[in-house]
């Protein structure tokens, strides 16, 4: 393997699986954790959630049950309005949160953000070469993810969201001094076909620097999720030890 920039901050190993509830309702995302019960701490509550119902509420009952809470709303708007929804979101016991934009947002976020720790989204996982051509952006996906970290970090943002591909870049240039959220995690057994573009493994995340992976289908399709999120729960802690 070559250079590993295994993260050195103090995680719990069991928290640094994230579980993404891309579900189409509260019933059956409450079901699911019920369903891993103690195997997953660490939940990621999306924009389809937010669109089925008692959004608020259930995060309210995600606490209840002692999990830790990632909000992935990715604001983007005028960045008064965004500080005003990130100040309104931290006052509801949520750990982190994703935001998107340019540096006034993100600098409205960071000043209203209290213990709520705030990520930047730099490129999204299922954007590729072609795709940033479509969105007019005149530079490689490793340029553009490097520019984004590099800002948020300048402006004070805990940490950024990455695919794993360009996490040891970031590690590289920035060292450990940003938490990194990489999604798009595929078990190496598990690599169904979707809509994820640019993918890592577990082992490969967390050896390129990543500090906590997003992990969703693989265990939410399994046969038995529980049992998936055990494995992957067993192949984090194997690179830690």
């Amino acid at each position: 393997m070559s250079q590993s920039f295994l993260s050195t901050k103090p995680i719990p190993h069991n928290e640094r699986l994230i579980m993404a509830l891309d579900l189409p309702s509260i019933s059956e995302a409450r079901k699911l954790v019920e369903t891993l019960d103690d195997s997953v701490k660490f939940y990621k509550v999306g924009m389809e959630l937010f669109m089925s119902g008692d959004y608020f509420g259930f995060i309210e009952w995600l606490k209840q049950q002692d999990k830790k809470v990632f909000v992935d709303l990715k604001f983007f708007d005028v960045p008064a309005t965004v500080g005003r929804a990130i100040k309104a979101l931290s006052q509801k016991g949520v750990d982190l949160a994703t935001i998107h934009g340019n540096n006034a947002i993100m600098e409205a976020a960071v000043a209203s953000k209290g213990d709520l720790k705030v990520l930047a989204v730099t490129a999204l996982t299922s954007l590729d070469r072609g795709d940033l051509d479509d969105l007019g952006f005149q530079c490689d996906v490793e340029q553009l993810v490097l520019s984004r970290a590099k800002r948020a970090l300048e402006i004070g943002c805990d940490g950024i969201v990455s695919s794993g591909l360009e996490v040891p870049m970031i590690r590289q240039q920035l060292e450990h001094r940003l938490l990194v959220i990489t999604p798009g995690v595929r078990p190496v057994e598990n690599r169904p076909a979707d809509d994820q573009k640019r993918v890592v493994s577990v082992e490969q995340a967390f050896h390129n620097g990543a500090d906590y992976i997003v992990v969703g289908r693989p265990i939410r399709d399994a046969e038995n999720p529980k049992m998936m999120a055990e494995r992957i729960q067993q192949q984090i802690a194997e690179q830690f030890q």
